[in-house]
């Protein structure tokens, strides 16, 4: 493996810091301080400008107007927008659309993937099942209708729990499971008939939807019926979330050297005292572990290499960190920032409240810890 970043993995980090520049986010409201939702709809003028910076279709192939870069280039424009929390879906329909790319059917390809490159078509993908502890998979079912040939349909029912930004994006992609035990990807509308999206509100104060499925039929040409497919996507969509991590991570622990720096205690700025700086050097060396391990993830996502153990493998390590290691960095910058750290008008607030709404996304390392057991045991190194 090499973790030296390619002249185009750059050139995408670049641009993201560019347009990322101007957004600041101090100006949002915390959610403490909200009723309801932060606002009704994700940032589109910063959506408009990801997409001129062509950072919408990054995984994209040239004829869909796509750059054709990897996961590796996907997380560094990701780590950079976790550290002005942009208010955007671009993991969910990056990965969604390289999703198609990869596995959908020629017609689903076309007509779909420029238009969610140029950002036309937002879409998002329900990755948390029913309840947010089952397999997304399993809430809910997919069964084919008797039709054959172009009328051919599949019929959805269950329930979808936290599914981001379901309110302003215009298809889910659902997986769903089926008698013959395999899972399928439906791309369903947000405006369909059966289709009932109820709201609800994460930690970091943002929408999210519970979308409900009594009867949805799908025609078969926006069903992905291929092995590995969810698997794939569902691999993707945690590493990105890792990256999400690590950029809040790394914001944060800069913002609290900035402020140990110039707050001063006896005389001295707090920066200098041993008992500060051997947390915050310990809250480094887990940004640290949290990169090493994102990048071979998402390296091996994106090039496919074989190894003992399959990609999941690396995945769930990523995960282990990332959950740990944000939830360690949020705390003790709030510890170290003092008064401030629990004020719910200075910015530190809402990175905190992000960062618990990333770990509880990626879900407790135990559970990883017990997935990366399992699949050493099934797959014995040496």
């Amino acid at each position: 493996m090499d973790f030296t970043f390619s002249e185009e993995q750059q050139a995408a980090a670049e641009a993201a810091r560019g347009v990322f520049a101007g957004v600041a986010p101090d100006t949002v409201p915390s959610p403490a301080l909200t009723a309801g939702a932060v606002a009704d709809d994700f940032d589109r003028a910063l959506w408009a400008r990801l997409a001129e910076a062509d950072l919408l279709s990054l995984l994209l192939d040239a004829e869909y107007g796509g750059a054709g870069l990897d996961a590796v280039a996907l997380c560094l424009v990701l780590r950079e927008s976790a550290k002005v929390l942009a208010r955007v879906p671009l993991l969910e329909n990056s990965a969604a659309a390289a999703a198609v790319q990869a596995y959908g059917g020629e017609e689903l390809k076309s007509g779909l993937l420029a238009r969610a490159g140029r950002g036309e078509v937002v879409l998002t993908v329900a990755a948390s099942g029913r309840t947010g502890h089952d397999p997304a998979e399993l809430a809910v079912t997919a069964r084919q209708s008797g039709d054959e040939g172009e009328g051919a349909e599949w019929i959805l029912d269950g329930v979808q729990t936290a599914v981001p930004w379901a309110q302003n994006a215009d298809f889910v992609v659902v997986p769903a499971h089926t008698a013959a035990d395999r899972t399928v990807l439906a791309l369903v509308p947000r405006v369909h008939a059966g289709v009932v999206i109820a709201e609800q509100i994460s930690t970091t104060g943002e929408r999210l939807g519970e979308v409900r499925l009594d009867s949805v039929r799908i025609a078969a040409r926006d069903v992905i019926d291929a092995e590995g497919a969810w698997e794939w996507l569902r691999d993707l969509l945690a590493t990105g979330t890792c990256a999400l991590a690590l950029g809040l991570g790394r914001r944060v622990l800069r913002m609290t050297g900035e402020y140990t720096g110039k707050r001063e205690q006896f005389g001295f700025p707090v920066a200098t005292f041993q008992a500060v700086a051997v947390q915050t050097a310990d809250r480094y060396i887990d940004l640290r572990a949290m990169e090493a391990t994102l990048w071979q993830a998402a390296w091996r996502i994106g090039s496919g290499a074989q190894a003992a153990l399959p990609a999941s493998g690396d995945v769930a390590v990523a995960k282990i960190w990332a959950s740990e290691g944000v939830r360690r960095v949020v705390q003790t910058a709030q510890h170290l920032h003092g008064g401030f750290g629990a004020d719910v008008d200075y910015p530190l607030h809402r990175y905190h409240a992000w960062a618990k709404h990333l770990e509880l996304s990626l879900g407790p390392a135990a559970a990883h810890e017990e997935a990366l057991g399992d699949l050493l045991a099934a797959h014995p190194l040496g």
